[in-house]
């Protein structure tokens, strides 16, 4: 029951980290659902670690997939998400809560002031918002199916 309690609380953590980069939300979702599965080793722990943890990659999948996409039909090129994704390193680095969709927005801004100018820079800047907006929830979607997978695994245990 102790044991729940905590995994209960380490995934809230983890799904905080999610929303606010300065912790790795998915990492301690899925770690927190094996130490459960570990000390649970039944059939029904490890079947619900791997169902979380098939969730949690499919979300990582997607969370990157599907907002480069999007920024590539809206007329983004490779190279503009590449200097927003190196800025958005730098960034997590330099600012530790917020850098890294900050870095990731003004890599794409300076990326398309050079290649557009200006004035016509700030609809692919928009577009990268979107972008970090959209890969945010996808990830906060993969963190909250993973945990209710733990929540059901953890009532049939």
């Amino acid at each position: 029951m102790l044991l729940d309690v905590v995994i209960a609380l380490v995934i809230a953590v983890g799904l905080v980290g999610v929303l606010v980069p300065l912790l790795p939300g998915t990492t301690l979702i899925g770690g927190a659902i094996l130490v459960w599965a570990v000390v649970e080793s039944s059939s029904t722990g490890w079947i619900t670690l791997s169902l979380a943890l098939a969730v949690l990659v499919l979300g990582t999948v997607v969370k990157y997939a599907v907002p480069g996409r999007r920024l590539q039909r809206a007329g983004v090129p490779g190279s503009t998400q590449l200097a927003g994704a190196v800025l958005g390193v730098v960034g997590f680095f330099v600012v530790p809560i917020v850098g890294l969709p900050l870095g990731f927005v003004l890599g794409v801004y300076l990326a398309e002031v050079r290649r557009l100018g200006a004035a016509r820079a700030w609809a692919s800047t928009k577009d990268a918002l979107a972008a970090v907006g959209l890969s945010i929830l996808l990830e906060l979607v993969a963190g909250l199916l993973a945990a209710g997978t733990w929540v059901v695994g953890a009532v049939a245990a």
